[in-house]
């Protein structure tokens, strides 16, 4: 077995939350990264990947457990390591050339030898003739590629890319994908290992060694899955496609769908604070109404459907688990099945819809009721949407509340359970029972 470069014993993360609480962001995370392998992280938004990354790199430190880099305590950055951000986070101001040379210059390492290295880099990574350009005068995969040789310019043993490809078209992402996999298998990269945080359950299949599947709540290491094919992989063969299927089930494990009449619709109620799928209303009847037709007929496998609509990872699989938590559909290995009651919806006239999709909110989403409950016993069933953000801040940090919160408010005006005044921050009662309830 390869050596170890960074090792994670009972890893531990905290934030303090509003009420100066401690926030668990990671726990007893343990986690090997050897030379010679690529791994993939995937999981959902706000689970904790890019914590992990930067406790790896040494720029924020674990609260408990041992991080250990070539089997000595890692105490801050290292000098082995590199990361590749989801923005290019260049300076504006600075030449191609200027930003690669930043970290060597930082090192104190000589203009001569520094200007070298950087040409290298930049070769290497393919934009050879544009040392001279300004960030604004790239296309967003050559800023990316310059990210990269900023990167690798230091010759680090390891390379941490945190969605470095997701701010960039799909093709463009492909080519540069494809372009760092010839680098490595070629042998021209410096790195030892990379460590790669991806939304793209493809991308992950098509890159690495082990896929490693990220829960929530707190952030931990749930599964992980060996790819033994050789690089380079098709992408259309049943063997690449097999473990796709794989993952997209092992990411879908574990979340039951709240389907109406069954013995477990009410076993574990969900927690009040808990983070809502950024779902989109739209997308969800959109991805109904084609699970209910041909070719699907109410049953549709996950990587299918996702290149029927168009819609990526990041976006389908929050949208899938919306439908599972709503009881309209079911996620079922890796496959999205219409529920009885996500028939019925489908097949309903808009107000069928809408009283359909209130009374799951109701059910099934602890916060929209309780925020319904709360503006039934105000007199005039209007309240501040403050109190509510506070309670979700104790669980949350600030952004995932909001984000929360306005997911639920979408959802919410859907099923006409409540309304918003994005102006005023105030939660009300529809139109009509506001006004009853103030009589």
């Amino acid at each position: 077995m390869s050596a170890p470069i960074i090792e994670l014993h009972g890893v531990g993360k905290s934030f303090r939350s509003a009420d100066g609480h401690p926030r668990p962001v990671l726990e007893e995370l343990d986690f090997t990264l050897r030379e010679g392998e690529i791994v993939a992280l995937l999981g959902q938004s706000g689970s904790g990947k890019s914590t992990l990354l930067r406790i790896m790199a040494g720029l924020v430190p674990a609260d408990r457990g041992q991080v250990r880099y070539r089997n000595q305590p890692m105490s801050g950055p290292a000098r082995g390591i590199s990361m590749v951000f989801q923005s290019f986070a260049l300076f504006p101001w600075l030449t191609v050339q200027q930003n690669v040379e930043l970290g060597l210059e930082a090192r104190g390492v000589a203009k001569a030898v520094r200007e070298e290295k950087a040409e290298a880099a930049i070769a290497m990574i393919g934009l050879s003739g544009f040392e001279g350009a300004l960030p604004r005068e790239l296309s967003g995969g050559m800023r990316q590629r310059v990210g990269i040789a900023r990167a690798l310019v230091t010759e680090p043993d390891v390379l941490l890319m945190d969605e470095a490809f997701s701010a960039l078209d799909v093709l463009t992402g492909e080519r540069l994908r494809e372009d760092i996999l010839e680098l490595w298998d070629g042998g021209s990269m410096p790195t030892q290992a990379m460590l790669v945080v991806s939304h793209n359950i493809e991308e992950a299949v098509m890159m690495a060694d082990r896929v490693l599947i990220f829960a929530s709540d707190p952030g931990r290491i749930r599964c992980q899955l060996s790819v033994q094919l050789p690089r380079p992989r098709d992408p259309e063969s049943a063997d690449v496609r097999a473990l796709i299927d794989e993952v997209y089930a092992l990411m879908t494990a574990g979340r039951p769908a709240r389907v109406a009449g069954t013995a477990g619709a009410a076993a574990a109620p969900a927690p009040l604070a808990e983070r809502l799928p950024a779902a989109d209303v739209a997308r969800m009847d959109g991805l109904l109404e084609m699970l209910a037709e041909p070719p699907f007929d109410g049953r549709a496998d996950l990587p299918q459907l996702c290149e029927e609509s168009g819609l990526p990872d990041a976006e389908l699989l929050p949208v899938a688990h919306a439908l599972s938590l709503l009881g309209l559909a079911q996620l079922d290995s890796g496959d999205l099945q219409l529920t009885p009651l996500g028939r019925r919806y489908v097949e309903g006239a808009h107000g069928v819809r809408r009283d359909l999709f209130g009374e799951q909110l109701m059910a099934h989403v602890p916060l929209i009721a309780h925020i319904r409950h709360s503006l039934e016993q105000e007199p005039n069933g209007v309240m501040p949407d403050k109190p509510v953000l506070k309670l979700l801040s104790e669980h949350l940090d600030d952004a995932e509340a909001d984000a929360v919160l306005q997911t639920a408010v979408t959802w919410a005006r859907h099923g006409e359970v409540f309304e918003y005044d994005y102006n005023t921050g105030a939660l009300r009662l529809p139109t009509g029972e506001d006004e009853a309830a103030g009589r």
